[in-house]
C-alpha cells in the first residue's frame, strides 16, 4: 500500500513518484523533483520511502526519522507529497500509485541515471519484462554523474531529466561521512532536514556502528 504521510493524492493531472531511501534527502532529491517537475509538466512530486528492507535493516537514521526529514524538508511544500510503500520494485510502486490516485491520474516513475540503468536490466524472472512494465509508467531520468543513454525500443516511454552538474557531488554517503566526522553538511541538504539531524543526533555514531 502507498501510505500518504504528507500530502494527499491528485484527482486528476500528472504524478511523478521518487522512491528512495533518502539516508538523508539530500538537495539533488529535491533537485530532481523540482526538475521533474518543470521539464515534464508533473503536477506533484512524490518522495517515496520504503517501509522495510527484504535484506537489511534500517542504519544511520530509522523509518521515523527519515520520514521526519522528508516531511520537514518537502512535505510541506506546495507540489510535493511524502509517502511510504512496503513495496520496492518500481512496478509495485506504480501499481499501488493507481490504486491510490485513480484513473484520471497518469504516473511517471523519477529516479538517476544509475538506478535507471540497473533496473532496465534486471531479470525480472517470471513478472512482466521491463518493456512491460513501462505500459504502465513512464519513467523520467535525472543525468547525475553522467547521461543516461535511452535504449531506442523505449524512447517514447523513458525520458531525460536535466540537472546542473553541481548536484553530482551532493550524495547520502557524503553527508552521512561528513556529520560523523563533525563537518559542515549544511549546503548540501534543506535548512528543515539539517534541523532534523542535528536535533535528533543522526549519523554522528556512523562510525562506531560501522566498526
Amino acid at each position: 500500500m502507498l501510505r500518504f504521510r504528507e500530502g494527499s493524492p491528485l484527482t486528476a493531472g500528472r504524478a511523478g513518484l521518487l522512491p528512495g531511501v533518502f539516508n538523508p534527502p539530500t538537495l539533488a532529491h529535491v533537485a530532481m523533483a523540482q526538475e521533474g517537475r518543470a521539464q515534464h509538466d508533473l503536477d506533484q512530486v512524490v518522495f517515496v520511502l520504503p517501509e522495510a528492507f527484504p535484506h537489511k535493516d534500517y542504519q544511520g537514521a530509522e523509518f521515523e526519522d527519515r520520514l521526519a526529514m522528508l516531511r520537514s524538508g518537502v512535505g510541506r511544500h506546495k507540489g510535493y507529497a511524502v509517502a511510504s510503500s512496503d513495496k520496492g520494485l518500481f512496478i509495485d510502486i506504480a501499481r499501488q500509485a493507481k490504486n491510490a490516485y485513480g484513473p484520471g491520474v497518469e504516473i511517471c516513475l523519477i529516479c538517476g541515471r544509475d538506478a535507471a540503468e540497473r533496473i532496465v536490466g534486471w531479470d525480472y524472472g517470471k513478472g512482466p519484462t521491463f518493456a512491460e512494465q513501462l505500459e504502465e509508467f513512464q519513467l523520467l531520468v535525472a543525468s547525475r554523474r553522467g547521461a543516461y543513454c535511452v535504449p531506442a525500443e523505449h524512447a517514447n516511454r523513458i525520458h531525460m531529466i536535466d540537472l546542473p552538474v553541481s548536484f553530482d557531488a551532493v550524495s547520502s554517503t557524503r553527508i552521512r561521512e561528513t556529520v560523523s566526522e563533525g563537518g559542515a553538511f549544511e549546503e548540501w541538504v534543506d535548512r528543515r532536514v539539517a534541523e532534523v539531524i542535528q536535533r535528533r543526533g543522526l549519523y554522528r555514531r556512523q562510525a562506531e556502528t560501522a566498526k
